[in-house]
């Protein structure tokens, strides 16, 4: 479904991608400072769509990272380069190998490639991801979001209250076991210990959502597997394809999205050793699950 929104809402013309999530905007240069009142209504209008795609935009890294901080905090990185050196606040997203900068099949680091939300291994994960699109396959390498408060509202009313209390463990450990990454290091799993977050948000607006993803190590106070096994069967029901939107990427595309309501995941679905892929990305702190 696909319908422009009316300017009477927001001081910028918005066209709905998906009636899942997403939504483009035009006619803005995100290079140039923000007033308060246009940041206020970009937050409005990604509570509105989830997902936010602002089009045409040449950022260079310190641009996005001026732009990053309209929204709030920025966030650091646990994840390391080759090098041994911390990813840098405005870091790039690529299937470039790190030795040879040739376009490959197992880059650094494809976590990205596996359904999560940014960060729920903090104890404060990350409310808004950026992502700057500077080169883009000539097809394929979409980016998929998934909306967990639909996922939600599909659970019948017993299991919604099967899960209402339940609580999930998430740690760096176990997200780079379960995306088959370099082990976390000892100096990693200290700076970032396990946490635990409810398995189902509530927002301030009231509306629940499912909190899932490749971050998740077990459910708390369940038997270990029976737990995973648990998670394992509802990702797969929560990231059905009509909870999906697919965003195809044009180079220039600035896109921001909320991970407090919305799984997402890389897709390989181009010839990942043939075809360069890079993005700039910035991640913005939320606030504790609740």
């Amino acid at each position: 479904m696909s319908s422009s929104s009316s300017t009477s809402y927001y001081p910028f013309d918005v066209q709905r991608l998906s009636a899942i999530a997403g939504a483009s905007v035009e006619g803005i240069d995100l290079s140039h400072p923000l007033t308060q009142s246009l940041t206020e209504a970009i937050l409005a209008a990604l509570d509105e769509f989830h997902v936010l795609c602002f089009r045409n935009q040449n950022l260079s890294k310190e641009a996005q990272y001026e732009f990053t901080l309209n929204f709030g905090e920025i966030e650091g990185h646990v994840g390391e380069l080759k090098s041994g050196e911390r990813y840098p606040l405005v870091h790039t997203v690529t299937n470039l190998d790190e030795n040879s900068g040739k376009p490959t099949l197992k880059p650094a680091s494809d976590g990205n490639y596996f359904w999560h939300t940014d960060k729920s291994y903090h104890e404060i994960p990350s409310h808004l991801t950026i992502l700057h699109a500077l080169e883009i396959p000539p097809k394929g390498g979409d980016t998929l979001f998934a909306n967990m408060l639909l996922a939600y509202e599909d659970l019948t009313e017993t299991e919604r209250q099967e899960l209402a209390n339940l609580r999930a463990i998430h740690s760096w450990e176990a997200s780079r076991k379960n995306t088959g990454n370099r082990p976390a290091t000892k100096e990693q799993i200290q700076e970032r210990p396990a946490v635990s977050h409810p398995l189902i948000r509530t927002h301030p607006n009231g509306k629940k959502s499912l909190y899932l993803g490749a971050h998740i190590s077990h459910i708390e106070g369940q038997d270990y597997e029976t737990g995973r096994q648990r998670l394992s069967n509802l990702l797969t029901r929560a990231t059905q394809e009509k909870f999906t939107y697919r965003h195809e990427w044009r180079v220039g595309d600035l896109t921001l999205w909320n991970n407090k309501v919305l799984l997402h995941k890389a897709d390989r679905n181009y010839e990942m050793d043939q075809h360069r892929r890079i993005l700039h990305r910035t991640v913005v702190k939320a606030t504790r699950p609740l």
